[in-house]
């Protein structure tokens, strides 16, 4: 028997939702996006819990969506995502105290304020004592109550919180392998404000991090740039490719070079947050050489944007496919699934 998720992703300015059906593979059936004032969420939490609250229940109407099993997602720097390992415990409760225990450790924290979860990752077996490896997340309880609690008074059945890099990953990582050395996949997914990176081995992930840098840069780069309101920059930037000579409708042939010169700078400082990153991921016990960078959200739809990246961090970058580990229903409701979709995909797509 199929069971429907529908994954959620609360941004800054815009809710979008898959309705997926697992069922041994995974099938999407519906997909839905709708814009939502800036202010309600910022910085990946809730500053407005009334107002989410309604734009929920006016979300989940307008499109007929299930509230039945839904799994949402959150990215913010308060959360905490470490590996660590265990040296000779067998105990699945001993291994949860001793995972509770380190966490107070490893992540900045107070426990009686969080909220901890953990996975097993792998297991060997050295001088004789098992040794587990741990990927270990650790959130604010006050940040995950918000969502939940608007989540709630719109009538919402939660079925999990997850970590929007988890998610990601989910949604981007080719199902299989590619033959060679075993490398990192980093997935980057680039919101209005913000963006969540996720770097995995093929199997699970390493390592996440949110990076302050969203879309909204480049529109303000753009406005400023061009003397315009920053809503005229916001659609403009929708028809300016990075790579291209050509003069976008809206432009004369003298602003056309300065506008990809505003957003190709505005750029910089993305591959600079990006590039170091990275080498942190890298500084990290048995961390892996990056294959490359997938990217997704709605940024990510920037003509020319991967490989202007490209240049920028000298790693092959390239836009992702948030289809390539799912089937399409016969008729998917909603519009055409793009890499801005790749988050609430992959939040529908977990078991």
């Amino acid at each position: 028997m199929s069971k429907e998720t529908v994954g959620l992703k609360i941004g800054a300015s815009y809710l979008s939702a898959a309705a997926v059906e697992v069922n041994g593979s995974a099938r999407l059936v519906q997909v839905a996006r709708e814009p939502i004032p800036r202010g309600i969420v910022a910085g990946g939490e809730v500053k407005d819990i009334a107002a989410l609250t309604e734009a929920l229940k006016f979300f989940f109407k307008r499109h007929g969506l299930s509230k039945r099993n839904v799994r949402i997602g959150i990215a913010n720097n308060r959360i905490g995502v470490r590996t660590i390992e265990l040296m000779g415990i067998e105990d699945p409760k001993q291994v949860a105290n001793a995972v509770r225990f380190r966490a107070q450790e490893a992540l900045p924290i107070p426990v009686d304020q969080a909220l901890l979860d953990f996975q097993v990752l792998g297991e060997t077996v050295e001088e004789g004592q098992s040794k587990k490896r741990v990927l270990l997340v650790v959130a604010y309880r006050e940040l995950v109550d918000a969502y939940s609690t608007a989540c709630r008074a719109a009538g919402i059945k939660l079925a999990g919180v997850d970590l929007e890099a988890f998610a990601l990953l989910r949604a981007l990582m080719p199902p299989e392998e590619p033959a060679g050395e075993k490398s990192a996949l980093v997935a980057v997914t680039m919101g209005s404000e913000r963006s969540t990176l996720g770097v995995s081995d093929g199997q699970s992930c390493e390592f996440a991090r949110v990076i302050e840098w969203g879309g909204m840069s480049l529109t303000i780069a753009l406005s400023r740039a061009l003397d315009m309101e920053i809503e005229a920059a916001e659609i403009l930037k929708t028809n300016i490719s990075l790579d291209g000579a050509e003069v976008p409708e809206g432009l004369t042939p003298e602003q056309a070079p300065v506008a990809r010169e505003a957003l190709s700078g505005a750029l910089q400082g993305f591959s600079r947050e990006l590039v170091s990153s990275l080498q942190f991921y890298q500084s990290q016990p048995d961390s892996l050489g990056i294959r490359e960078v997938v990217l997704a959200g709605g940024t990510a739809r920037l003509a020319g944007l991967a490989p202007a990246l490209q240049h920028l961090v000298g790693v092959n970058v390239r836009v992702g496919d948030p289809l390539v580990g799912i089937s399409e229903g016969k008729k998917v409701k909603g519009s055409m699934p793009d890499p801005s979709l790749a988050v609430p995909i992959g939040l529908g797509m977990a078991l």
